[in-house]
């Protein structure tokens, strides 16, 4: 099956990375960054569009662009057979309920993409994105030696990796990674954040919340237990250790600009540089990350039970499209009062003043 779809796509891989690499990186790097910066390129409108035309006039989005979707078929992934976007999804390589095939790579979207449906499902009942059963449609092979991966609005898509910057098939074994881009289309079908400044961060953020969490209850890793990273292993190793670390935010690969509190926050334009990064979405997004975190850990166990709950509840129920950071806050901490006791809304108001949001 191959569709013509002009898709808006939300990537993985910070663009800021990306433009520092085409600018500064050894000459593989460098044509390995221009190549997925290209490819990336004045696409991000179209995934609002798709969202905002979902939550206004209640389309499923997969009919909307030609999926045949049927109510018993939870995912399916699809081919790209290293061709570009006019492809998409391309050829179907393995149906909902089928074996495992001789694809590594289709299995592990396969794998990823169920375990995202199953989190939401047992841990916030949440029937797929939309709430609704939407398919989850995946296509792996994109691209020639493409680095990235992104929701682009409809679909899940990932390239290979060029082991000049991601790690050859790195992008569909890191299950956090999935759940991180799967989460954006939640986000887009509910509070809709705008892909700007502190709304595009916070939209970062909530994606790195869920990615993390979907990792943490696959493995049942308790708040402590767990790593913090996102994409923890898939960058080649000359480059860092992860895409992100919510724990220690600016750690997680060489020239990580992430600020972990409000005094290093980094003001900067949204403009059409790939460094500036949306105006900061990716960069700015390690202050509510570690705000996250220090509630998670201070109210310890497994983290989807308590600060979880809260995160989710603020996102599909309390925030609008150009909601802010301190928005978030107070909304956050609201919730857990409701949802629990004074004790968590402490604990909650506390994180947030801890990174500079709250006084």
């Amino acid at each position: 099956m191959t569709t013509n779809h002009g898709r808006m796509r939300c990537s993985i891989a910070p663009p800021d990375l990306l433009g520092r690499l085409a600018v500064e990186g050894d000459p593989a790097q460098r044509e390995a960054a221009v190549r997925a910066l290209a490819t990336s390129a004045g696409i991000r409108s179209q995934r609002a569009v798709m969202g905002r035309i979902n939550r206004q006039l209640s389309l499923n989005i997969g009919q909307l662009v030609g999926f045949a979707v049927t109510p018993d078929r939870r995912l399916t992934v699809y081919d790209n057979q290293t061709n570009g976007r006019t492809f998409l999804p391309g050829v179907r390589a393995r149906d909902w309920g089928q074996p495992p095939v001789a694809d590594e790579a289709v299995n592990q979207a396969y794998d990823g993409s169920s375990a995202t449906y199953e989190f939401y499902r047992d841990v916030f009942a949440r029937n797929s994105l939309d709430g609704a059963g939407l398919e989850l449609v995946s296509s792996v092979h994109y691209g020639v030696a493409f680095d990235n991966a992104f929701w682009d609005g409809v679909q899940m898509v990932y390239g290979d990796g060029s082991g000049r910057i991601f790690q050859v098939g790195g992008l569909t074994r890191a299950l956090d990674v999935i759940g991180h881009e799967l989460t954006h289309g939640i986000t887009e079908l509910t509070a809709g954040l705008i892909y700007s400044k502190q709304s595009g961060a916070l939209n970062e953020s909530f994606s790195d919340v869920f990615g993390s969490l979907v990792k943490q209850y696959s493995l049942q890793q308790s708040a402590a237990d767990a790593d913090w990273l996102i994409g923890g292993g898939i960058l080649v190793p000359g480059l860092g250790t992860a895409l992100r670390s919510m724990s220690h935010p600016g750690t997680a690969y060489s020239g990580d600009r992430q600020p972990g509190t409000m005094d290093d926050y980094v003001d900067l334009p949204d403009n059409n540089d790939p460094r500036n990064d949306n105006g900061g979405v990716h960069i700015n997004s390690g202050i509510p990350n570690r705000a996250f975190y220090l509630a998670a850990t201070a109210l310890g166990g497994f983290a989807w039970e308590k600060a979880g709950k809260i995160w989710y509840t603020v996102l599909t129920t309390r925030l609008r499209p150009n909601s802010e950071f301190d928005e978030a806050a107070r909304a956050t901490g609201d919730v857990a009062g409701t949802l629990f006791s004074s004790t968590e809304q402490d604990a909650v108001h506390q994180a947030w003043k801890e990174v500079g949001v709250l006084s």
